[in-house]
C-alpha cells in the first residue's frame, strides 16, 4: 500500500513538473512588472503616455505583465537611469529619456540633436522612424537597451534670469544648466554660453536658488514642470529638436514571451504617437499660458544662432564619420 502511494505520488510530481514547463514555454508564467522611469512631473506629456502605455499592456496581457511609472527622476536623473540599464542594476526596466542622453554610451546617438536640424515636427518625427537612426540605435543593443518607439520632447528653447536672448552675444558667459548630453552642452558653448550639467530633477530648486541664469527646454516642459516660476525670459530659439527613446532593457525584454513582446511593442509605439501630438498640441497652445504666467517671451532672428552652432556639426565630423553626409542627404531629399 505504502509502495502503491509512493509511486502515485512521484508520478504526480512529474506531471506537476511536464504542466509547469509547458505553461512556462516561451517564458515565464509569472507576473511581471516593468519599472518605469522618467524624469520629469506627473503633467509631462511623457509621464501621461507612459501611463497610457502601462495601462494597455496589462489589459492586453491579462495582467501578466504590468508597468509602474515612476516619475520626478524617483529611480534617478536621466543620466542615472540609462547607467543603471547599462548596468542591468534591475533598478529600472523601461526608460524614456532624450536619444543624444545616449550618446555618452553611443556617440552617435547624438546625430539626431545637432542644431537646427529640422524644420518642423513632421520632418523631425520621419527622421526618429527612419533608417539612419533606427541603424545607429542597435549599438545600444550591446549595452543592454533595445529602442522600442520615439517619444518626442520638442524644440528645445532658452529661458533666462538675466534678459531677453535676441542675439547669441546675449548668452556669453551666462552659466545655464544642461543635461548630461554633450551636443547639447557643445552647442550652449558654441553660443558663448557656460554648460554645466545637472539633473533635471534639481533643477527648479538651483534655479530658484540662482545658483544658473539659464536653462534650455521645450516649452511643454517648461510649463508643466513649472520653471516659469523661476526663470523670467522666454526666447524661442528651438536650437535643438528633443527627440526621446523609449528604451527597454534586454534582460527584461528576453523574459516576455513571443506574443507579450508583440503587446509590449504595439503599446510603445501607440504611446509614442499619444505624445508626439500632446507635445505639437501644446508647444503651440502653452506660450499664452506663460505669458500669463508672467514670462517674457521674445522670437529671435534665428539666422545669426545657426551660423553661431554649424561649427558643432564641424567639430563631430570625426564622431559621426559618414552619417553627417547622409543626414544631409536624407535632408536635400525630405
Amino acid at each position: 500500500m505504502n509502495i502503491k502511494k509512493l509511486l502515485m505520488t512521484s508520478l504526480a510530481v512529474v506531471f506537476a513538473c511536464v504542466i509547469t514547463a509547458c505553461g512556462n514555454a516561451g517564458g515565464s508564467s509569472d507576473v511581471i512588472n516593468l519599472k518605469i522611469g522618467v524624469s520629469t512631473g506627473d503633467n509631462d506629456p511623457r509621464n501621461i503616455s507612459a501611463q497610457m502605455f502601462a495601462d494597455e499592456i496589462s489589459e492586453r496581457t491579462g495582467g501578466m505583465v504590468t508597468a509602474t511609472v515612476y516619475g520626478s527622476g524617483e529611480l534617478g536623473g536621466d543620466a542615472d537611469l540609462i547607467d543603471s540599464m547599462t548596468l542591468d542594476s534591475g533598478e529600472v526596466d523601461i526608460i524614456i529619456t532624450d536619444a543624444s542622453n545616449f550618446a555618452t554610451y553611443v556617440p552617435s546617438m547624438g546625430i539626431s540633436a545637432m542644431p537646427f536640424l529640422f524644420d518642423d515636427f513632421d520632418m523631425a518625427w520621419a527622421f526618429m522612424d527612419g533608417d539612419i537612426e533606427a541603424e545607429v540605435e542597435e549599438q545600444l543593443q550591446s549595452y543592454n537597451i533595445r529602442v522600442l518607439a520615439h517619444y518626442d520632447n520638442g524644440f528645445r528653447c532658452v529661458t533666462n534670469s538675466v534678459k531677453p536672448v535676441n542675439t547669441p552675444a546675449d548668452m556669453d558667459d551666462m552659466l545655464i544648466r544642461t543635461p548630461e548630453n554633450p551636443v547639447i552642452m557643445a552647442t550652449m558653448a558654441a553660443l558663448g554660453a557656460n554648460p554645466q550639467p545637472l539633473s533635471f530633477s534639481e533643477l527648479y530648486d538651483a534655479l530658484a536658488q540662482g545658483v544658473y541664469d539659464a536653462q534650455e527646454n521645450p516649452i511643454p516642459v517648461i510649463y508643466n514642470n513649472n520653471l516659469y516660476e523661476v526663470q523670467r525670459y522666454l526666447s524661442v530659439t528651438n536650437h535643438i529638436y528633443s527627440g526621446m527613446c523609449f528604451a527597454i532593457s534586454e534582460s527584461a525584454w528576453s523574459k516576455l514571451t513571443d506574443e507579450q513582446k508583440d503587446i509590449i511593442s504595439e503599446a510603445a509605439v501607440a504611446s509614442a504617437e499619444h505624445d508626439r501630438e500632446m507635445n505639437r498640441t501644446q508647444t503651440d497652445e502653452l506660450i499664452s499660458n506663460l505669458e500669463d504666467a508672467g514670462m517674457l517671451i521674445n522670437y529671435p532672428n534665428l539666422e545669426p544662432f545657426a551660423e553661431a552652432t554649424a561649427s558643432v556639426l564641424d567639430d563631430n565630423r570625426s564622431v559621426y564619420g559618414g552619417l553627417i553626409d547622409r543626414v544631409i542627404e536624407w535632408k536635400a531629399n525630405y
